[in-house]
């Protein structure tokens, strides 16, 4: 069995190649992709050659985490059914060919746990879950929520969006571009010279821009706390007096769990997450190479979407 699969061969070098898929085991599914989401974070890292190091790193690989398919075949001791639409948070299905995050392909073996089930109703949109999970495990439950948010991409929508559901204040969101200053759904978007506030509670950033936190420390209240949600290629440092003065608190999200992505499908599904406005650009899977740079260059792009379903 094999597959039609995106594979970066080198940094900026990009094909859709044939690989033989592994043997699934009795736990596994083969899921028929439809659609697979890009990634302008680390996708963007591995496609110039930024990505610092990482397990499992090295070329050749087939990126992506963000897919969305059916599924074709089910192993004996697997707890999907036929035809189930599921989300696919990457494989590493493809022998020698590395699998970081190995989602970027028409068909994939990956264990059925993996998988997560899906509304039919989401359609290209369920590519968003697991961005809506990261942004779900930056706002931690219990702890203060985001009240300043940098940067206002797609996941910076999705936490913003996420504050306002939990009926917390709506946050303020920094964006520099004006391409992506509209589409506010509750919350105030503003250019940071346009914002004179030195009071935040806790400030989320996503922007993945190393040389902020000096910027941010000097925006916090007394106790404040700075997360990092953003993937950040370059150190980070910031200068200690300022940020010894007001008691601050730096927090790093890493990736998220479990319980962030069922809180997120439970909020989708009562509707009080709408993934709507966030999906701004598809191409068909043959297009891959331009729908990459698109993605990357392109700053009216939010989240691409590659179309796999006329693949065979």
């Amino acid at each position: 069995m094999d597959t039609l699969a995106v594979v970066l061969e080198a940094p900026e070098k990009l094909a859709l190649s044939r690989l033989e898929l592994a043997v699934p085991g009795d736990e596994d599914v083969v899921v028929d992709i439809e659609w697979s989401g890009i990634s302008t974070g680390t996708e963007r890292l591995l496609y110039t050659g930024r990505m610092p190091p990482f397990p499992g790193m090295g070329y050749p690989l087939v990126p992506g985490y963000e897919s969305v398919g059916r599924v074709a075949r089910v192993g004996a001791k697997a707890s999907r059914q036929l035809g189930e639409r599921v989300f696919v948070p990457g494989a590493r299905c493809f022998g020698p060919v590395r699998g970081l995050f190995g989602g970027a392909a028409r068909r994939l073996v990956v264990s059925a746990a993996k998988t997560v089930p899906l509304d039919d109703s989401l359609g290209a949109d369920g590519v968003l879950l697991a961005l809506a999970a990261t942004a779900q495990h930056a706002i931690a439950p219990g702890v203060v929520p985001p009240d300043l948010i940098i940067g206002h991409g797609v996941l910076g929508r999705l936490i913003a969006r996420l504050v306002v559901a939990a009926g917390a204040p709506p946050p303020v969101v920094w964006e520099l571009n004006p391409q992506r200053s509209e589409g506010g759904r509750g919350y105030t978007v503003v250019s940071p010279d346009d914002d004179p506030r030195r009071d935040y509670r806790c400030i989320c950033d996503v922007s993945g821009d190393a040389g902020l936190l000096d910027t941010l420390v000097q925006r916090l209240a007394p106790g404040g706390e700075i997360v990092l949600a953003g993937f950040y290629s370059a150190p980070l440092s910031f200068s200690f007096p300022p940020a010894f003065m007001r008691e601050a608190r730096i927090r790093i999200a890493a990736e998220w769990r479990e319980p962030d992505l069922l809180a997120v499908r439970a909020l989708i599904a009562d509707g009080r997450l709408a993934l709507d406005g966030l999906v701004t650009h598809r191409r068909a899977f043959a297009a891959a190479p331009d729908a990459y740079r698109i993605a990357f260059e392109d700053p009216a792009c939010l989240k691409m979407v590659l179309d796999w379903r006329d693949c065979q």
